[in-house]
């Protein structure tokens, strides 16, 4: 079985806003769908911006009521802290919502797919197709699913795309064996740079959570450092010490 691809999982029918929608029907989407955010999209439904439920509790937060108070914080706030303050003021779409907009490709893996939402603390993508239009969306929940294959069929997995389809190995030649989602392997390879490509693509099956290396070797063929560099290396220290 071949890695999963985010358009397999995302959800097509996706709830959108454009950039003036304004902010209380941003509220009763998210309440009438039953969802936490949502993509705004231009008119060509290029993803342009996400709205989250955090994104509009900040708007709800209020400035100080005194005229005073206000002016004085205008003088201190940031860049930052002044991207904030207009959020806290908008009243459309376009004025809460956060960008650039974290996306990934319908082709783009499940596990590239949960790099993404992690990297950016996000808790779903909008997917778009090979010209940056809205093709879908998928949630952290939607991603999980991978996870809950049983270890028998992630260890099915190893053997036939791992050992057999990609490294033409005998039977028992390595051994996998699975547990909770972390695949261990074990036995020896004819080459050394095969290992690599054994973790590799074990590392990218659904439902692997880790891959423990135990994996040995028959021939070294990794290539050796050419001398020239190094006789190049110690020359360059001694004329520095000229």
């Amino acid at each position: 079985m071949k890695p999963t691809r985010t358009g397999a999982l995302m959800v097509d029918d996706v709830v959108t806003a454009r950039c003036d929608t304004p902010f209380k029907e941003v509220v009763r989407l998210l309440e009438e769908h039953g969802i936490s955010g949502l993509p705004v999209i231009d008119e060509d439904r290029k993803v342009i911006g996400v709205i989250s439920e955090t994104d509009l509790v900040l708007r709800q937060a209020r400035e100080p009521e005194s005229a005073g108070v206000r002016a004085r914080c205008r003088r201190l706030l940031s860049g930052r802290a002044r991207h904030a303050a207009a959020k806290n003021r908008a009243r459309t779409a376009g004025g809460v919502m956060s960008t650039p907009a974290v996306t990934v490709r319908a082709d783009a893996t499940v596990a590239e797919a949960a790099r993404l939402m992690t990297e950016h603390r996000v808790e779903r993508l909008p997917v778009v197709d090979e010209e940056g239009t809205l093709a879908g969306i998928v949630t952290r929940r939607d991603v999980l699913q991978v996870f809950l294959r049983t270890d028998d069929e992630i260890q099915q997995d190893v053997q036939r795309e791992v050992f057999l389809n990609t490294l033409w190995l005998a039977p028992h030649t390595v051994e996998a064996t699975v547990r909770d989602g972390v695949v261990t392997l074990t036995g020896q390879l004819e080459r050394r740079s095969e290992i690599p490509v054994a973790v590799g693509m074990t590392g990218r099956l659904d439902g692997v959570v880790d891959v423990v290396d135990h994996l040995s070797y028959r021939i070294d063929d990794k290539p050796a450092q050419p001398t020239g560099l190094a006789v190049h290396g110690v020359a360059d220290d001694w004329l520095r010490k000229l």
